[in-house]
């Protein structure tokens, strides 16, 4: 186990050197051809790594956000399941493929006889190649995109009609209409002729020559099928997300009802049961049925496929479905779901490397998440796991402590040893780690209630409740259980003035940073400019201090269109996004590459402007001192942006507060800082709801409103409203039993 303080420096040492070298030295194993494919990783800093083996890093990054890829595609469950029904499923369609949303259909191949049920039968062509459903081509759903939205009529192509983002008048995206003979770009749109407006619009892909390159063409729609409509909408960037927002219209597919499988496919059964019907039944109900199945023909097959599917449930994912699309996946979901993969691996002698494993998981799950660690290490392997939760690091054989502080007060391994010696170490996370926490002698007393009433969305059984004002409410239960569709779904709809802060990403470009996010770079430009007697707009990287060569990014990105985007620090300025002219005005003896490089716990020290001090404050209130002003929004993690938003909804008159899981990525001393500020919200008038695992906070809530006793179909009902006190008591309440155990583990047996 790496622990240590929010900031010390566990990640830059798992990740950024030790998984980093490691993935660096295999990659140096491929010949020079296939290494021109891979990226080019730098060397990490580090004088010496001895006894390195391979490393297989499984993050909390999401998954990719293809539409076609869902939890069954992911991992080995969709192809075992497509096997066995090639081999026993009936009327017999064909192979594996025959099942298989992603490989079209070729019709009229072959044919089935289909019981109507009325004493007829009657004949119908099927594939051999695929079960892709013709119309929707495998997405399960149907879109409709509003051609006004994609460009301005009036326009012609030269004059930008194209609305779509990335398409500017002088952009390669748009010269590809342009320069292709097929249009008139200084024609406006209303004035295409129909054959123009075909080969604009929808026209199939055509090999031309532009400039002396061989290019396809394709027209507007396809194209942006492809590009666009083909990765997750949650997945995608805010402006592109808007754009699709304003442009297209999702419904489910009406030939396929959203299975996205096509009619020969779903006609095939096992048990009265297609392979659709399968792939939409809760993970744990899925396993049960693969269990009950009894065919000697199959029975390695079914093996194989109920291990995989009792991997789910063992990793608390039993509430998932096969068809779930993989980006809507959470990021602790997204890693957990990889490591299914991992458990059933012959590999030996692995390296692998988790980052905070626990991650939304209530304590049940985690009990059964330590049981999977050990047995990756029990298989010969070495586990490096980044981690807060005191539950995991306990059962770790070697724990390394990083600190003693964050950012520029850590980076030292303060303790290396076993967990015993790790108590008694003295360092933070010794002092925290057999510390337990106390319920709120005098709990408050609510001041009204926010009444939901018949909840039935997703999961949710009728549910109605009163969510009480003026205190802190947890909101427990186990991962699936509900909470979300309880909080974030239906609470905003019974009352519009709740302000949810959740984990999702924050809008803003590549040059965005808690600096600009906050709004605090305005008046730290204005105090270099007042210092220096030179106009704000010389601090500033979008304006005239930035660099001429990366126009103030610090990077250059190259876009060829048809290869990945290529980023590379900007050879002029190294990244420092000024030109050399502004990094010669200074305030109190930094200049703004320096000021912005300082992390917020030492910029309070820095900054006496009060605007600045205020915000910067907040953001140290909220567990965020060790992250710089410069850093790049899209590097946080979701718990640190939930926690940026929250610092900004401070300075608002917000009444009402719903947080997801604040504590995700915290120590657990920043976690009894993060106590402190809700309870001083609270203090102030305001609400605020948690929707939380950590038992700490739950303990010091003054309102516990728990769901279960379940995930999936087997939750979706409030088993328990009341304070902490009379939780621990209710034996019915998984949270109640962990929450007593954590209280005082001898008592609770």
């Amino acid at each position: 186990m790496f622990t240590g303080v929010s900031g010390s420096g566990k990640s830059s040492l798992v990740f950024s050197t030790i998984a980093a070298e490691s993935q660096r030295l295999i990659n140096e194993t491929y010949s020079a051809f296939v290494q021109g494919f891979m990226p080019t990783l730098a060397r990490p800093d580090v004088d010496s790594l001895e006894g390195l083996t391979t490393a297989i890093i499984l993050d909390q990054e999401r998954m990719g956000a293809n539409v076609r890829s869902t939890v069954g595609t992911v991992t080995d469950a969709n192809a075992l399941l497509r096997v066995v029904f090639s081999r026993i499923g009936r009327p017999h369609v064909g192979g594996p493929q025959a099942y298989s949303f992603n490989i079209p259909s070729v019709s009229g191949a072959g044919a089935i006889k289909i019981d109507r049920g009325d004493g007829r039968t009657e004949s119908r062509s099927f594939s051999v190649a695929g079960g892709m459903c013709p119309r929707c081509e495998g997405m399960g759903t149907a879109t409709a995109i509003d051609l006004s939205q994609l460009y301005d009529e009036s326009k012609s192509l030269n004059e930008g009609t194209i609305r779509v983002p990335g398409y500017t008048a002088d952009g390669w995206s748009t010269r590809m209409f342009s320069e292709s003979g097929f249009v008139d770009p200084d024609t406006p749109i209303r004035d295409y002729s129909e054959t123009e407006l075909q080969d604009f619009l929808y026209r199939e892909p055509t090999k031309v020559r532009i400039n002396g390159i061989n290019l396809t063409y394709e027209g507007l729609v396809p194209r942006i099928q492809k590009s666009i409509l083909s990765k997750h909408v949650d997945a995608l960037q805010p402006h592109i997300r808007a754009f699709v927002d304003r442009a297209v219209t999702f419904s489910s597919c009406p030939d396929c009802g959203g299975t996205r499988l096509n009619e020969a496919a779903r006609s095939s059964k096992i048990e009265g049961i297609s392979i659709a019907d399968a792939c939409a039944m809760q993970i744990s109900d899925l396993a049960a049925w693969v269990g009950r199945l009894q065919e000697p023909s199959v029975a390695p097959l079914l093996a194989a496929l109920g291990d995989g599917l009792d991997s789910f449930v063992e990793m608390g994912l039993g509430y998932l479905s096969l068809d779930r699309a993989s980006g809507t996946l959470s990021g602790g979901e997204a890693q957990r779901t990889r490591m299914i993969r991992h458990l059933g691996s012959p590999l030996t002698d692995v390296t692998y490397v988790f980052d905070e494993p626990t991650i939304g998981l209530h304590a049940h799950d985690v009990e059964r998440t330590n049981a999977l660690l050990q047995r990756l290490r029990d298989k010969g392997n070495t586990v490096l796991v980044v981690e807060h939760d005191p539950e995991v690091i306990r059962i770790a054989d070697r724990a390394v402590d990083m600190g003693p502080g964050a950012g520029p007060h850590g980076g030292t391994v303060v303790y290396e040893g076993t967990v015993e010696g790790l108590v008694a170490s003295g360092t933070a996370t010794g002092r925290h780690l057999d510390v337990r926490p106390e319920l709120k002698p005098q709990p408050r007393v609510s001041r009204g209630s926010i009444p939901i009433r018949n909840a039935r969305l997703h999961n949710l059984q009728d549910v109605s409740v009163d969510v009480p004002l003026g205190v802190l409410v947890a909101v427990t239960g186990v991962a699936g259980s509900g909470k979300s569709s309880l909080i974030h779904g239906c609470l905003p709809r019974t009352d519009p003035s709740v302000t949810v802060i959740d984990q999702s990403g924050i809008r803003g470009s590549r040059r965005s940073n808690p600096a600009t996010y906050t709004g605090i770079l305005d008046p730290i430009r204005t105090a270099f400019a007042k210092a220096n007697g030179v106009k704000p707009a010389l601090f500033s990287a979008n304006s005239e201090g930035a660099c001429p060569n990366c126009n103030g990014l610090g990077k250059t990105y190259t876009s060829l269109g048809f290869i990945a985007e290529v980023v590379s620090v900007c050879e002029v300025c190294d990244g420092r996004r000024y030109t050399d002219e502004v990094l010669e005005y200074r305030l109190r003896d930094r200049n703004i590459v320096e000021a912005l490089a300082m992390s917020i716990e030492e910029a309070r020290g820095f900054f006496t402007e009060k605007p600045v001090k205020v915000m910067l404050d907040r953001l140290a209130d909220v567990g965020l001192g060790y992250v710089s002003l410069g850093q790049e929004l899209d590097t946080l993690s979701g718990g640190e942006r939930q926690r940026l938003k929250l610092a900004i909804e401070m300075s608002t008159d917000t009444e009402v507060y719903v947080l997801d899981e604040p504590t995700t990525g915290l120590h657990m001393q920043d976690v009894d800082n993060l106590i402190g500020l809700l309870d001083r919200l609270v203090d102030a008038g305001r609400t605020v709801i948690v929707i939380e695992h950590n038992l700490d906070v739950v303990a010091r809530a003054d309102w516990v409103i728990d769901l279960g006793p379940g995930a999936g179909h087997d939750g979706g009902r409030v088993i328990f409203e009341g304070r902490p006190a009379e939780l621990v008591r209710e034996d019915g309440s998984l949270t109640g039993r962990h929450l007593r155990r954590r209280l005082d583990p001898i008592a609770a047996g």
